[in-house]
């Protein structure tokens, strides 16, 4: 048996306070209530099942959580893996409806495996609603899970199905290190983040390990030296500080190896300092004093404290040159924004008055991202975009901060202020002067949205220039609301034409196998579909690619690789295998040339620019000698006004029932016109000239050209 007295005493060492009776008697009563859940259960490690939730409950000792999320991981697994021993209401019963309330999320999101590397998300929304739904009721939930994980991740190496193990560690670094991070919880996230690295790169973890362990003397020397200069300093100005150093932890030294393509050798920050004085004021002044010392590098200077991060962190960071020539960051901050710095939210709960704004911040944004999944607006790989993305800080014109994922531009800052900003924007103006909508943000910048109130709300293009999921997700929701009944229309159309080009009634292709399945899997009713084919995010080339059987695909290749030596003659001769170009296409109709190379005898078009260097020993006269039934790639380039002009071009296509291979849609540089790029099935340049011809008849085609 547990010797509980023991272990409170273990929590209160751990926690550095001491519990009153009643918080003992109820620590007391959850160890005995877990032993018994968990009687007779063994982890893999040959341990009592028990030891894991008692480890889990001084993890949240350590980051000195409240006794009720203490008692929260204890019974953490009671429910689930206990055989119905105890239930919640056993829970409720005897600790209250908040302990039950935990217990119950924690348990909801242990059962939940989300969709992580590339593994196909068909139940993302589900998972993650349920995910978000248990954090949002009370934020303890997620404090239990990460402490949960950070055992299960200490522990991993007992668990022999290297799937699982993989899994579980892919599963940390791109969902609960993520939330650790934007909870501001770093002293998780950095050994959540080591310990992930461990399993799923062992060879590059322990190469890191050892270059680390090579030098580890020699840095803490120098780290040793740098602190001692400073703590001078500083004490010939008065200022009390407590001065330490702080290394890179492995895997944020390999992830800036990989993103810099930099060898060990040429990273300079794996040490820096770290100075926490007793107030505001105080960092400032010791700014002054470091930049004394050491010569401050130019446009490294970051005040977190005027500006602080999203999730509350608050600091001065400074980087200056050494004696030795070297980069050293410094960071400067108080002792509530260190405490603050390593808990986050943790520390919020801790100061309960500076919990609420915090704390209703974050739950806040947990609640929207879940409508917007109920809408079907986002999904889980989004979610895990933004919570890894990086941020800049930007400025409203009154001077409020806010803070946008890196890469967000104006109409992703329109949305941030409001939806209704973002529904009815005009244009932005950033320090000033007018920016376009594909403007990227930039630390510091002002700016102003430029609001139309009289327009009728956002344009499907924006979600080209959207950058955030969130916005994304505000547009798309527009739309369905204001335009569901038209986009259901638009999508009827293209199932129509479709069907037509099929040669099948409606009822058919709507029944048809692979469509069927391709709407399960991704979770749509024949409306969801309808729709997602009217707002464009499926189109008509998908739905023929999809249903046209790959076997009949492959046929066509076969029929027209085996045939192009019997369309062609070279010289004279018909018999020689030939290869027609991609980078020209040429057609039945269309000045050819042979050119020899590795391949054998490849055709282009006599203009094509790819031939005008090549030697002339290496070109041959060709002819087309009859046209080929299966037909001939050949991309075209129209111009047009505006988007909506696209489904009438679609028409002529269908009409004249000719393929279309791919279709790429861009704007041009001044956004007044559009540009769309087919690849199409042709089978004669005098079919590819009147189809040219009457797309150019069409209303607000300015120009088209074959590529």
């Amino acid at each position: 048996m547990l010797k509980v007295k023991n272990y409170i005493h273990e929590l209160e060492t751990v926690s550095k306070k001491s519990f009153n009776n009643d918080e003992k008697m109820l620590l007391e009563k959850a160890i005995k209530m877990a032993e018994y859940a968990h009687e007779g259960f063994y982890r893999k490690s040959g341990e009592p099942f028990v030891n894991h939730p008692l480890e889990v409950s001084k993890i949240l000792a350590s980051l000195k959580l409240d006794i009720t999320t203490l008692i929260s991981g204890i019974l953490h697994d009671s429910v689930e893996d206990s055989d119905g021993k105890v239930t919640l209401q056993d829970i409720e019963k005897e600790f209250g409806k908040n302990v039950a309330l935990i217990v119950d999320g924690v348990t909801k999101v242990s059962k939940i495996n989300a969709p992580v590397g590339n593994i196909d998300q068909k139940k993302k929304s589900e998972t993650i609603q349920k995910m978000l739904f248990a954090m949002a009721e009370d934020v303890r939930v997620i404090f239990v899970k990460l402490a949960d994980r950070l055992h299960n991740m200490r522990t991993i190496d007992y668990v022999d199905n290297k799937e699982k193990k993989r899994y579980k560690a892919l599963e940390t670094l791109e969902v609960y290190a993520p939330i650790a991070h934007k909870l501001g919880i770093h002293v998780i996230k950095w050994e959540l983040e080591d310990l992930s690295f461990k399993v799923l790169y062992p060879e590059e973890y322990y190469k890191i390990k050892e270059l680390v362990a090579q030098k580890k003397k020699e840095r803490e020397e120098r780290t040793n030296e740098y602190v001692n200069q400073l703590k001078l300093a500083l004490k010939e100005h008065n200022i009390n500080a407590l001065i330490e150093g702080r290394y890179k932890h492995y895997y944020s030294i390999w992830k800036k190896m990989k993103e810099k393509n930099k060898n060990f050798d040429e990273i300079y920050d794996l040490i820096g300092i770290r100075a926490i004085v007793d107030d505001i004021k105080t960092c400032y002044t010791t700014v002054g004093v470091v930049h004394q010392i050491w010569v401050p590098l130019p446009g490294r200077f970051k005040d977190y404290i005027a500006a602080p991060k999203s999730n509350g962190y608050k600091s001065i960071h400074t980087t200056v040159i050494t004696q030795y020539g070297e980069p050293l960051e410094i960071q400067i901050r108080d002792h509530q924004m260190h405490n603050e710095a390593e808990y986050g939210l943790i520390a919020h709960w801790i100061y309960k008055e500076k919990t609420v704004n915090l704390k209703q911040k974050w739950l806040l944004q947990l609640l929207d991202w879940r409508k917007e999944l109920l809408k079907g607006s986002t999904n889980l790989s989004e979610l895990k975009n933004e919570l890894q993305l990086e941020e800049v800080f930007v400025l409203t014109p009154k001077g409020e901060i806010i803070h946008m994922p890196r890469g967000s531009t104006v109409i992703d800052f329109a949305y941030a202020i409001h939806t209704e900003i973002g529904h009815h924007f005009s244009g932005a103006k950033v320090n000033g002067k007018i920016v376009p909508i594909s403007y990227k943000l930039k630390n510091g910048d002002v700016v102003e949205i430029l609001v139309n109130k009289s327009s009728k709300g956002p344009s499907l293009d924006w979600l080209k220039y959207a950058k955030s999921p969130r916005t994304k997700a505000k547009i798309r929701r527009f739309f369905r609301e204001q335009e569901k009944e038209r986009l259901i229309d638009s999508g009827k159309d293209v199932i129509r034409k479709l069907a037509k080009r099929l040669n099948i009634s409606i009822e058919n292709l709507l029944e048809n196998e692979r469509l069927k399945t391709f709407m399960k899997n991704h979770s749509l009713s024949s409306e969801e579909l309808f729709i997602r084919i009217g707002e464009g995010s499926i189109t008509f080339n998908d739905l023929l690619s999809l249903i046209e059987k790959q076997e009949e695909q492959k046929k066509i290749k076969i029929k027209q690789k085996k045939n192009y030596k019997n369309l062609i003659s070279i010289d004279g001769i018909s018999t020689i295998d030939v290869h027609i170009a991609k980078c020209c296409m040429p057609v039945p109709g269309d000045e050819i040339i042979g050119i020899s190379s590795r391949r054998g005898i490849t055709i282009h078009r006599v203009g094509c620019k790819n031939i005008k260097n090549i030697e002339e020993e290496r070109k041959f006269s060709a002819n087309w000698i009859s046209e080929n039934s299966s037909g001939f790639n050949a991309a075209i380039e129209i111009e047009l006004d505006k988007n909506e002009r696209l489904p009438e071009i679609m028409n002529i296509f269908v009409s004249k029932k000719i393929n279309i291979s791919s279709l790429k849609v861009s704007e041009s540089e001044s956004w007044k016109t559009i540009f769309a790029q087919f690849t199409i099935v042709v089978k004669s340049l005098s079919e590819l000239n009147e189809l040219i011809n009457d797309i150019e008849k069409k209303a607000g085609v300015i120009r088209v050209r074959r590529k």
